[in-house]
Order: C-alpha cells, then structure tokens, then sequence
C-alpha cells in the first residue's frame, strides 16, 4: 500500500490525495445529511414556521452540525473537544419532546432549554467518569430501545401525509410512502458499497420523483432563496420555561452518556484501543459547549451520530482531516439558503417513508445493547418496566391530568424520562443476579 494510502489511517496525518480523501468524507456526509435536516423540517412544521424561517432553521443546524463536527476533531483547547474522528449531527432523541414544546409554547423554548442542556452536558463532562457507572449497556439500551419505540408514531404520520395537511391519509400519500420505503429496504438489504450506505438518501430520490407526479412538489421557495447566508444570532428567540428546560436536560443527560459509548466504539474499532480519560471528557465538554453555541445560532440539538461511528470502525480510516472535509461540506451546504429552500421542498410523505426504517434502526440498536446483557429475569423487568412506563404514560397523557402542567410536560411528552429515571433506579435497587 502507498505512502499516500497509509495516512488515511493515521489519526494525525496529513490530508491524503483528494482522490482517496474526497470519496470517503462524501460516504460521511451521504451517511447523515438525511438525518441531520430531517428534525428541523419535521419540527419547523410543527412549529407553523414560514417558508423562510423553515429555510433557516435547516440552514442554522447544518452550520452548527459542522462547527460541532470540527470542534470534536481538532479541539479548541486541552478540555474542550475530544480530537477523535466523529461526526457531530442533530439527533432524533430529542425530536419527540421538541415537538411537544413547539405546540405547547413555541419554538424560541426549545432553545432555551437547550442552552441550558448544553450546560448539562459540561457539568456531566466534568464528572464524566463518575456519572458512566450509571448507565451500563442494559440502560442505555433501554433508553435508545424506547427513543426509537416514540419516534413511530412520528413516521407514520409523516407517512399519511402530515398531521394537519388537507390531504392526510390520502391513497396518493400511502403510495408515495411506501414506494419510498420499498426503495430504502431494497438498497439496504441487496446494494453493496455506496448503493448501501446511501439507501435513504436515494430512496428519498426516488420518492420525491415518483411524488412530483402527483403535484405534491413546490419549488418556489426555492425560487425566492438566496444563494449566499451567513446564520443569525437567536433568530428565533431564547426564552427559558421550567417543562421544557428540565426535559431536554434529561435527555442531554442521556445523549452525554451516549457520547461516551459512541467516542468508545471509534478508539477501539477505529484505532483498537479505549478512549482515555482526557479524549472523553473533552468530548462530552465540546458537546454541551457546541450545544450552547448552537442555540443561540438557531441551530437544533446536535451529538455524535453512530452510523459515522460505524464507518470508521467498518474502513478503519481515522484521518481527523478527512473527516473534516465532511464538516466543510456540511457548512458549505448551511450557507447556501437554496439547498436548505429545496430540502423544504420534500413531500411529507417521502420523509415519512424514508425515516420509519431510521426509527427502526434506533429501536433495534437499543435492542443490541440490550442484548449484551444476559436476559435475566431481573433484567428483563428493568427493561420492560422502563419502556411499559414509558410509552404507556406518554400515549395516555390525559393520565397526568391532575397534575401541574409542567409535571405533564416533563413526564408525558415523551417516554424517555420516564424509562430512564425508572431503568436507573431500578438497576440501582434491584438485587443483582448470582453469577
């Protein structure tokens, strides 16, 4: 193997050629694009954004993702930054309960309570190693288990047309959907190489093809959008409300923790080693940090995305350069309000179809992590407990109805507080088994 060829593999070397360097930042971005604008246009909906404000939220986060992802590779001080080859990206975990702020309060809460998150996260990075022993495998799987578990109901809504839209659960709406979703499964079970590693982002293609004949595609936002923007401080706004704040704090609790699972999966498949101290600390205090930044930029929640994690450990490619080609393609496409105008162009249907495998995944790497542990009866009730809790209060909210209305906010919006407070105490108290 060449010289040139050789510093792909090196974390610290110098960028290799273009052409060994480009294609594989390029198999990053194609890995995350999809799911690093699919929030913001799910929640710019749900918000009743306008077209143009819809264009900047998408535009914020794609900037934000970047600054993030560069932060991560190559640190801005000893603490601040894990300088590890990860990819930063706005996450489905959060999606459920913003969606909920959105309709409840309205968009400038979401974030508040993320500046507030991201402070969270940098206290959790300060303790990170304390705070681990609380979420072992069997946890955190039960917490990802039911991220994916309240992110269906999302999908299939998306797939019916959108919650609201005139034509919702129209035959063309189920039709597009799930010519979009035959399309992911068949690129992703029988393609190889790119055709795998992009399925959703093609079968998103392909649907949005097949939906333009049915007159479902609008362009003239595009149209107006400019070409050249730079992102705006607090564009929405930043207004702080008790609910909101304490449950997307929780949930940066729990994205903190899979940080450190994600940056441990790329040192040992990627470099065959554990992260050290000094690597994981840096990495969750550069995600809370990126995170304040982001809200007071406009851009969504973002953590570190697995589907990269797993690139790196598949190719063994660990070049922080190469990767940083990624997060410049990311910025590029945030500042340009016309690839933003047209990912707002994509039928809620396609989106739908797309991203109900995407919450499949999330439920089935739960699973996994799950399934390191051994299904004891004592663990098996954890797990159970947590996710029936879970899911069963947030699909029966009137429940709470009692109560005040933050503790509904916090408890109902989504199931993730509730599986994780109940599977850590659980854990905590339950007798362990013998080995």
């Amino acid at each position: 193997m060449s010289d040139e060829n050789n510093l792909l593999f090196e974390m610290d070397g110098h960028l290799p050629p273009l052409k060994y360097s480009f294609p594989l930042a390029l198999q990053h971005l194609v890995a995350m694009i999809v799911g690093c604008v699919t929030p913001a246009i799910i929640v710019s909906a749900v918000a009743g954004l306008d077209s143009a404000s819809r264009i900047l939220l998408i535009q914020s986060s794609l900037v934000c993702a970047a600054l993030s992802t560069l932060l991560q590779l190559f640190g801005i001080t000893r603490i601040c930054g894990a300088r590890l080859p990860v990819i930063m990206g706005v996450s489905f975990a959060y999606l459920a309960t913003m969606q909920s702020i959105a309709v409840r309060f309205g968009i400038a809460e979401i974030f508040g309570a993320q500046l507030i998150g991201g402070v969270v996260a940098i206290i959790i990075g300060v303790f990170a190693k304390r705070i681990q022993k609380l979420f072992p495998p069997l946890i955190t799987g039960t917490v990802v288990f039911t991220i994916g578990l309240s992110l269906y109901p999302t999908a299939i809504s998306y797939m019916a047309g959108g919650s609201g839209s005139v034509n919702f659960g129209s035959w063309q709406n189920w039709v597009v959907s799930i010519f979009t979703l035959i399309c992911v499964t068949v690129l992703n079970h029988f393609g190889k190489g790119m055709l795998k590693l992009a399925s959703i982002l093609l079968g998103i293609v392909a649907g949005y093809i097949l939906s333009s004949f049915f007159g479902m595609v609008d362009m003239s936002a595009v149209g107006t959008a400019s070409l050249f923007s730079l992102p705006e401080i607090a564009p929405f706004g930043i207004k702080f409300e008790f609910s909101s704040t304490l449950a997307i704090s929780v949930l940066f609790a729990i994205n903190a923790v899979q940080a450190i699972g994600d940056m441990s999966a790329t040192t040992i498949g990627g470099l065959e080693r554990e992260p050290s101290g000094d690597e994981l600390r840096g990495g969750i205090i550069g995600f809370g940090v990126t995170n304040v930044l982001s809200s007071l930029f406009g851009g969504l929640p973002n953590a570190t995305y697995s589907q990269n994690v797993g690139i790196v450990s598949s190719t063994k490619v660990v070049n922080r350069k190469v990767l940083s080609l990624t997060a410049i393609m990311l910025l590029i496409a945030g500042l340009v309000p016309k690839f933003s105008a047209l990912l707002t162009t994509i039928p809620q249907c396609v989106l739908g179809g797309a991203t109900v495998s995407v919450f499949a995944s999330i439920a089935m790497t739960g699973m996994k992590l799950v399934a390191m542990q051994p299904m004891s009866y004592r663990n098996t009730s954890i797990v159970g407990l947590s996710a029936a809790l879970g899911m069963g209060v947030s699909q029966v909210s009137e429940s709470l109805s009692q109560f005040p209305e933050w503790v509904t906010m916090v408890f109902a919006s989504s199931p993730v507080v509730i599986a994780t407070l109940v599977a850590i105490i659980l854990n905590l108290i339950l007798p362990k088994d013998d080995k």
